[in-house]
């Protein structure tokens, strides 16, 4: 398999386009301009990378970052093995190399000294300096890079440099209304469409309560768990808490605010079981896990 080859989504992501992302990326992909892209946990971000390399045809590198990652760790190293000493390409360096799109997500999680190797290559330069192998290299004709943070949870210790910022362009996300937001958790686990409008609303009382206790309100990925969860016939109150509130919080009175409005929406009985209403399609029967 080449270099190239293994790097490519096969298989469509499911993506529910919400405004005029895909056109403004297709855009920026056409004159190759680097793209930034801001938004909550769990919004579909990284989602919205894969289906757009798919749809473009592109390979995909992606980079998951945190604290300890270092510049050498983007760019790569020398290695020392049986044959001597080796350079070994960072994932950096292989997208440049190949034409890939390199996403760095969550790149506020990175080292301020770390996320400056990328800037040679966000401008009319598009190289990157290999300075321990001594070389200077200029990045293929089909290469991207694609950036990704949540501008509301970070400190002023974990933000951008104006410098890094406005070299990019960018494209907010948001969570989807709450039709499209239960669409989406239907079509993507295959749950009935009432249910999903259930947990969409249990989203919204959690989103609430953002800034009110909670750090992050419940993301679209979590509603994702929790309807694959009930699939399988965990009863609403346990799959709702093991999905939707404890994640996301160890305060107890959260949790049991939260608590409280999953028995609302569910109307659980003492033995945490759907209440049997006829023609609810919502109930959803008992399957062994």
């Amino acid at each position: 398999m080449s270099d190239t080859a293994q790097y490519l989504i096969r298989q469509e992501p499911f993506y529910q386009p919400l405004h005029e992302e895909v056109a403004l990326y297709q855009a920026a992909w056409d004159e190759r301009l680097p793209v930034m892209i801001k938004g909550p946990t769990g919004c579909g971000k990284s989602r919205f990378v894969e289906y757009m390399a798919w749809r473009l045809g592109r390979p995909l590198i992606t980079v998951a970052c945190n604290e300890d990652m270092t510049a050498s760790d983007l760019v790569g190293r020398y290695l020392l093995d049986a044959g001597g000493t080796r350079w070994l390409d960072g994932p950096l360096t292989t997208a440049a190399r190949i034409g890939a799109i390199c996403y760095l997500d969550e790149i506020v999680e990175a080292r301020q000294d770390t996320t400056v190797v990328i800037h040679p290559l966000t401008d009319h330069r598009r190289v990157l300096p290999l300075d321990k192998k001594g070389e200077l290299l200029e990045a293929h004709a089909d290469f991207q890079l694609v950036i990704s943070y949540n501008p509301g949870y970070q400190s002023l210790m974990k933000d951008l440099k104006q410098s890094t910022k406005q070299r990019f362009t960018a494209l907010h996300f948001d969570y989807a209304d709450a039709d499209t937001e239960a669409g989406i958790i239907a079509t993507e686990t295959g749950t009935d469409p009432a249910l999903a409008q259930r947990l969409v609303q249990m989203a919204g009382a959690a989103r609430n309560l953002k800034g009110h206790g909670l750090d992050e309100g419940i993301s679209t990925r979590l509603l994702v768990y929790a309807a694959r969860l009930l699939k399988r016939g965990v009863a609403p109150r346990a799959a709702c808490r093991m999905a939707l509130v404890d994640p996301i919080t160890d305060d107890k009175d959260i949790r049991s605010t939260l608590y409280h409005a999953i028995d609302a929406l569910f109307e659980v009985q003492s033995d945490a079981r759907p209440v049997a209403r006829s023609g609810d399609p919502s109930s959803v029967p008992s399957q062994a896990g």
